[in-house]
């Protein structure tokens, strides 16, 4: 299918999606870089289960990736229009985890110095997830890895519960408290102390990240802090 790119729909960190057609968008990446591994690594897991848009071509050297529209909310949107079914919408998130950490990583993906097997999104958040008529849909596949499933959990928990309120992205449309106990809802889920010793390690990369403003990096550090007392003291208590 050929055609130009319409109008801005969303706009990320590193990339924009265009309308493209009735039911198709355009997701180019605003630093020329291919998109070729994200479409592979999409093909992959929705080979098995996972739902993601489903991609028709990527072209422009690799640069420009056409894929079908998803018609629906995002998970954001969802929380925000009825905050009272924060906790259904946390359960949705965790079992997104559940689903895509049961897949093994093939050798071709990028390995985290964690030494997992698993596949990791590395950005599972309410803003990367739209409700379509099939499901959650899981989108942005631009960080995907192989590593371990806490590693997975370790990100988004600090995401959701550490990211700067200046930012541009979920916490700029959420109150402190809210994506505080979305963080909750989400980690209850699983074994709360078993990811503790991924937070630091994720924290530490992601203090490196240009995107990532000072008010997160002091947030993620008091988060750790806290979490680390938190297990050693039940340490000490037997």
């Amino acid at each position: 299918m050929d055609g130009e790119a319409g109008k801005l729909l969303a706009s990320g960190r590193d990339g924009d999606i265009f309308e493209y057609g009735a039911d198709r968008v355009l997701r180019r990446a605003r630093d020329g870089r291919s998109l070729e591994h994200e479409a592979r690594i999409m093909r992959y897991v929705g080979a098995r289960g996972i739902l993601v848009p489903a991609i028709r071509e990527v072209r422009a050297n690799g640069t420009e990736m056409i894929m079908d529209r998803v018609v629906g909310p995002t998970m954001l949107a969802a929380v925000s229009s009825r905050p009272w079914t924060l906790a259904r919408h946390a359960t949705v998130l965790a079992d997104l985890h559940r689903q895509l950490h049961a897949l093994d990583a093939p050798d071709w993906l990028r390995p985290l110095p964690d030494g997992g097997d698993r596949v990791v999104h590395l950005d599972l958040h309410p803003l990367n997830v739209l409700y379509g008529s099939q499901g959650p849909v899981l989108i942005d596949w631009t960080n995907a890895a192989r590593g371990c499933a806490e590693t997975d959990l370790a990100q988004s928990w600090l995401i959701l519960a550490a990211a700067d309120t200046s930012d541009q992205g979920f916490v700029a449309r959420a109150s402190g408290p809210l994506k505080r106990l979305f963080a909750h809802l989400v980690v209850r889920e699983f074994d709360r102390d078993a990811v503790v010793p991924y937070l630091r390690p994720v924290a530490e990369a992601r203090a490196h990240d240009r995107h990532v403003r000072p008010g997160e990096v002091r947030a993620m550090s008091r988060i750790v802090d806290r979490e680390e007392r938190r297990v050693a003291r039940r340490a000490a208590q037997g």
